[in-house]
This record gives structure tokens, sequence and C-alpha cells, in this order.
């Protein structure tokens, strides 16, 4: 799906990302984890083309991915930021909407109307569709945005790439986990998906392969019982913890302190 080699970013004099390997299978779920300032953001707006880390190449498809071009490269991979905007002065649809206009001119078709609608139900956001974006709570506005970024790749393309940077910001404990659901169920369908949580235990749940990133480098890769260990951790964040079983999934579960 995607495959980039040794990828260095420095911004101004400060080196952010140093010497970073990721690959990413069809129907992966890849979740980026460490401590604050570790670098995970960057490494994915790298990844997304999104700032250009040198003469690395970032192959996306087999082909590297500043050679897409840009309307057709935005049927086959969406991203979710970090950050946006507080003030929109749309109604929740229309915000929703904007995830569907690489494809149409003037107006939506059916098919832009269904996926807008399906992906509202999807992320519990339908009830406040004739709601001012402005009047939400931050939660709320996550979730329109999350709507937004998954129904653009509402299409026919064949093994499509996902990015998200902290996509649980704001949510509750229900909306986390139906927002990793639908992610999870994306990734079902041969799609991949890179996620940038904060999280440890849910990435766990979830995650097919974890990246622990430390100071701009890549501390471990792997499966999240390669990965999550108590010497990993402790080493990448600088504190303390204990690794156990889940008592439900039996995926490694992370206790601090």
């Amino acid at each position: 799906m995607i495959r980039a080699h040794q990828i260095n970013y420095k911004h101004k004099e400060f080196h952010i990302l140093d010497g970073v390997d990721v690959s990413l299978g069809y129907g992966e779920f890849l979740a980026i984890v460490g401590p604050n300032g570790a670098g995970k953001s960057s490494l994915m707006s790298v990844l997304a083309n999104e700032v250009k880390s040198g003469k690395q190449k970032i192959l996306f498809k087999n082909k590297p991915i500043g050679e897409w071009e840009v309307l057709e490269l935005s049927k086959h991979k969406a991203k979710f930021s970090q950050h946006n905007s507080n003030d929109i002065p749309l109604d929740v649809k229309d915000v929703v909407m904007m995830g569907r206009y690489p494809y149409f001119d003037a107006q939506p078709r059916k098919e832009d109307l269904e996926a807008m609608n399906h992906m509202m139900y999807e992320t519990d956001v339908f009830h406040l569709k004739d709601r001012e974006y402005n009047t939400l709570s931050g939660g709320e506005k996550q979730r329109v945005h999350l709507s937004r970024v998954m129904a653009q790749l509402q299409n026919d393309i064949a093994h499509k790439l996902i990015f998200l940077d902290e996509p649980l910001n704001n949510l509750d404990v229900k909306h986390q986990y139906r927002a990793l659901e639908i992610i999870k169920n994306f990734t079902r369908k041969a799609n991949s998906a890179i996620v940038v949580l904060h999280d440890l235990n849910l990435a766990a749940q979830f995650a097919d392969k974890i990246l622990l990133m430390k100071s701009g480098r890549v501390s471990a890769y792997g499966t999240p019982e390669e990965v999550f260990t108590a010497e990993n951790i402790s080493k990448a964040y600088n504190f303390p913890c204990t690794i156990c079983d889940h008592p439900i999934t039996n995926n490694p579960m992370i206790i601090f302190g």
C-alpha cells in the first residue's frame, strides 16, 4: 500500500524525523504512538505528501506519491487532521459534503448524498445534520470531520488509505470506540489506515501493527504483542509501566505507574 525508507525531515535547524522506515500492507491498521514531540504528526504529514522530506521517495500503490494527480489521489487517500477550524459558517451536512467535492462540479449526485448520509449515521451526527457547525461541542465537531473524511473514500476504488491524526480528541468513551470500529471496518475491506493515537490500550485492541516513536526515530515496530513490552514503553515514555493480558481480548494491557 505505502512504503517509505529513511525519512528525514527538519524544520529550520530542528531535526524532527531521523531515518524513519514505514511499510504498510493492504488491509492493515497501523497505530503510531509515542510521547509528545516524538514526530508522530510530522511523520503522517510527510507520508500524506503534505510536506516534503527531501529526496526520499514515498511509494503509494507502487508509484511515487508526488507523481499522483491531485484529484485522482483524493479518491484513493484521505487525511483527518489533528487541527480543524472551529469556525465554519455551514450546516453540518454541508461540512460533511465537503468530503465529496472530488466527485462533482456544481451539484451533488445521488451517490454523494448517499455517502454523506451513510457516514453521518455511522458517526452518530445524522441528527445534527441541519445544525450550524459552529454551535456544536468539540466532540460533535470531531465526529463531523470524521464523517467528512470517511465520506471522501466512499467509492468503488480498491485498496484505499486513510490517515487520521488523533481522531479521538474530545470524544467520550462510546464515540471513541465507535470511531475505531468504523476505521477497523474500513480496513477489513482490504483498505488501510494509519492512525495517531495516545491511548495505548485502544491501540493494542484495534491496531494490527504499532509504530512506537521517540525523538523522531522508530523505537519499536511490530504487532501489539511485539511492541508493547514494559521495556519498550518505559524507555519511550520515560515512565514505569506493567504489561498484563486484557481479561476479555487477551491483548496487551498497559498499566502505568
